[in-house]
């Protein structure tokens, strides 16, 4: 349209051909679904959980959330991390058992695990459910330094801080978890 009084104006947006965002996301989701996917399990503890929390992630670039190429994976690392604890914070507000609790105490009716197994795997479970009770920034950092293993220099560059918020992060986030920890170990007999 030429623009004149009473006529519209086409207005040109640039856009991504729709092709090379598929291939893009493709590329991603190809480079990164793996690590994004061990992170939510080694949070959830459980492959069909953590399978939940990876598509959601991916999901989300579909809808236009898609990261800077120069830090797409940390983004979607994080992502993942924090969809993984979302989950345990919901199963908490929701007063649901994991299904692998719920597999585990059913199996030690058998007598088909150990006593020291079964003891750790409520250990785990507990944790699970205390990790869910910190605030999104401690549990963050504390499923960082002592699930994936960064150290504290790392995490500080990841999230964008110091490392001795991180530090002081940790020191209470380990306290809290001792203590909630002892509080479900003293209710448990």
């Amino acid at each position: 349209m030429n623009g004149q009084k009473g006529q519209p104006v086409a207005i040109a947006i640039p856009t991504m051909p729709a092709v090379e965002t598929r291939q893009r996301l493709s590329d991603l989701f190809a480079a990164h679904h793996r690590r994004v996917l061990m992170a939510a399990y080694r949070i959830t503890g459980s492959m069909a959980d953590a399978e939940d929390v990876a598509q959601s992630v991916f999901l989300r670039l579909t809808a236009g959330d898609e990261p800077a190429m120069n830090n797409a994976g940390s983004y979607l690392y994080r992502a993942a991390i924090n969809g993984a604890l979302d989950l345990l914070r919901r199963r908490l507000t929701a007063a649901s058992e994991p299904l692998d609790s719920a597999s585990a105490v059913a199996s030690q009716g058998r007598g088909s695990r150990p006593e020291a197994e079964a003891a750790a795997g409520q250990l785990v479970s507990w944790l699970r459910i205390a990790l869910g009770e910190l605030s999104p920034r401690a549990a963050e950092m504390f499923t960082l330094r002592y699930v994936e293993e960064l150290d504290n220099r790392e995490i500080a560059a990841m999230m964008h801080t110091s490392q001795a918020v991180v530090a002081v992060t940790l020191h209470g986030a380990r306290s809290k978890l001792k203590k909630r920890l002892s509080e479900m170990e003293r209710g448990n007999r």
